[in-house]
């Protein structure tokens, strides 16, 4: 069994695009996944399967979300290494200390012509931002709900992204360790 993780985007935000935590959870166990958890109402998912491709992972998500609900959202799934790997790449570990300020833009597919230009010039005054495999570091000290970089960072990468902030992915982290 591996460990995986599931990150929904765009659902239950604004009464939006509802799916319950409780019920995913229970679709997911129906799938033959194990160890199924949630964190928070943004879709976050952790749970063990034994299949080997993340592609295959979406796949098998996808269909569950078609038969189940109205909203198709994206759906990334990566590895309990990438995941460590997000993290201990992150281009600016001090603005850990200040973790809603600290988002990774997790990408389905690497950037292959990401629009540096209109990146650098979308940035507010003290946003630092980097480019590293596929995740997309943004420090927005000023908050994300005001940035005009954190609101195209899709468009300007041209990949489907969701995004999580320093807290978030630290918390996902913790949770594959504790024991069910």
């Amino acid at each position: 069994m591996k460990t995986w993780i599931a990150l929904f985007r765009g659902i239950n935000v604004g009464g939006k695009n509802l799916i319950p935590m409780v019920e995913l959870r229970s679709h997911f166990e129906s799938l033959g996944f194990s160890r199924v958890r949630t964190y928070i109402q943004s879709g976050n998912v952790l749970f063990d399967a034994n299949i080997k491709t993340a592609e295959a992972l979406v796949e098998k998500i996808q269909k569950l979300l078609r038969r189940h609900y109205a909203v198709q959202p994206d759906v990334l799934v990566l590895t309990e290494e990438e995941l460590y790997d997000a993290k201990r790449l992150n281009p600016f570990p001090k603005a850990a200390s200040d973790p809603k300020t600290l988002h990774f833009y997790f990408m389905a597919e690497p950037a292959s012509n990401p629009d540096m230009a209109s990146i650098e010039a979308s940035a507010a005054p003290g946003e630092r931002f980097k480019l590293v495999g596929r995740v997309f570091y943004l420090h927005a000290p000023d908050g994300v709900g005001r940035s005009k970089l954190a609101a195209n960072v899709e468009k300007h990468l041209g990949v489907v992204v969701t995004a999580r902030n320093y807290r978030t992915v630290g918390k996902l982290l913790a949770m594959m360790t504790e024991v069910a």
